[in-house]
């Protein structure tokens, strides 16, 4: 049974976000409490708008990487990766002047900023990790979950072991904390290219051909993720920009790793479902796209219900856990935690019918509905920062642009598959009825056996 579990790549892959995110969890509890709430809000910034700028950098190749490598034929994945490679080389370049070129421009402004230390340090952190990012997109195209598990480690370890000597022993700045972060994942993406896992010395083999293939696909997904990103990164980006200043940040940031937590099983099913509905779009078996997607969407919600309400009724609990006492001392992470454990339960239908218009090459639709729910996002943030004064009006705002994206989701999948909403319950109901006698027949013969 134990070895059934292990091959199972629905619960490998949960077993590795799990993992993941329990070391970032662990450094996020430890550099809460390592740093005051002024340098733990630049922090905060820092892995913010690098996660943005990452997104930019992947979405005009990973996703596409992903869906051609699941059906490519051997003979074509090193031309795929070189090509990958190069497209990724190219975006990492522009990308890097243009930080270290706004830094050089508008530097008196931005020193006195909670974004000084992503202006400085994050260029060298787009070159370092570049070979890893490879690796773990190849990884996830082959659906081969153990090792992402074991190359993320590998810079999870260390930093997080990093962070628990800082708390204890070392007391260090927060420009040697990021020097570190930086000395790791440079360390790792050597370690990449010597045992060539991230494809490097394939870029020679990249074509135009394939690189313009890669480009009109990744046009759209990159818009997607940037969207996406957008809509996770936004509230916390508009927050450091407004008078509330980094303080503001670090409280709000406390509640938002919740939805980091509630992610957590969420982007492992989004991992195993991309490749499978692809593969069964390529071959044209529409009945089967459709039982993917009520089955991810239907069953991911069923499971979110239970844990957004835990996560609802033990909010004060979780904040005193996630940052200290020094974040009790308003309501105001309490609430902003409470509105988001509702969001939670929203995320997963969302988030599937995105990978359902992608998965059918129909990533310009996914790009429009994305793009709408960022604007929204952003105008309300913007509302309710500069207008309100309000954080917990910010937290209001992410639950009105989700619903928001349900429903065009929908719309827009309705409109290229013949589904609808009593048939997504019926399928999520079979699906926990076959679960249910699965294992309560399994448990019957063992006890039996015993």
């Amino acid at each position: 049974m134990i070895k059934n579990v292990f091959q199972n790549k629905n619960i490998l892959s949960l077993l590795t976000n799990v993992s993941i995110s329990a070391f970032s969890l662990l450094g996020f509890f430890l550099l809460a409490r390592s740093l005051d709430k002024e340098n733990f809000g630049a922090w905060i910034l820092f892995t913010t708008a690098s996660g943005l700028i990452e997104m930019m950098r992947f979405g005009l190749t990973r996703t596409a990487l992903i869906r051609f490598l699941a059906g490519a034929e051997i003979e074509r994945r090193d031309n795929i990766i070189g090509s990958n490679w190069l497209i990724s080389f190219v975006v990492t370049a522009i990308l890097a002047a243009l930080i270290s070129l706004t830094y050089l421009v508008f530097s008196s402004f931005i020193d006195h900023s909670g974004y000084e230390f992503f202006f400085v340090w994050y260029p060298l952190l787009l070159i370092f990790n570049l070979p890893f990012n490879n690796a773990l997109a190849i990884y996830e195209a082959d659906q081969k979950f153990g090792s992402i598990l074991i190359l993320r480690l590998s810079t999870g370890i260390p930093f997080t072991t990093f962070l628990l000597l800082n708390l204890f022993v070392f007391k260090v700045d927060l420009t040697t904390i990021i020097l570190v972060h930086l000395g790791i994942h440079l360390l790792a993406s050597i370690y990449c290219i010597f045992k060539k896992l991230d494809g490097f010395q394939l870029m020679l083999i990249s074509s135009r051909q394939t690189v313009v293939k890669f480009l009109n696909f990744g046009k759209f997904t990159f818009g997607t993720l940037l969207g996406t990103s957008l809509l996770k990164s936004a509230d916390v980006i508009i927050i450091g920009l407004s008078p509330l200043g980094s303080a503001a940040v670090a409280i709000y940031s406390i509640p938002l790793k919740l939805i980091e937590l509630m992610q957590i099983p969420l982007r492992s099913f989004a991992s195993t479902a991309y490749p499978k509905i692809s593969k069964a779009s390529i071959k044209g078996v529409q009945d089967e796209v459709i039982k993917l997607f009520y089955t991810y969407s239907g069953v991911t919600t069923l499971l979110f219900i239970p844990l957004g309400v835990f996560c609802f009724l033990f909010s004060e609990t979780f904040i005193l856990v996630l940052g200290g006492e020094q974040y009790l001392d308003s309501m105001a992470p309490i609430i902003i935690f409470k509105i988001f454990a509702v969001y939670g339960i929203l995320l997963p239908l969302d988030r599937f019918t995105g990978i359902v218009l992608d998965a059918i090459n129909r990533p310009k639709i996914n790009f429009y509905k994305v793009l709408a729910m960022a604007i929204t996002n952003i105008l309300g943030d913007v509302i309710a920062v500069f207008v309100f004064d309000s954080i917990i009006m910010v937290a209001v705002v992410t639950i009105i642009f989700t619903i928001a994206g349900q429903f065009l989701g929908w719309y827009y999948v309705s409109r290229y598959l013949p589904v609808n909403f009593i048939d997504l319950i019926a399928e999520t109901k079979s699906i926990c009825t076959i679960w249910v006698r699965k294992n309560m027949g399994s448990i019957s013969e063992h006890n039996k056996g015993a």
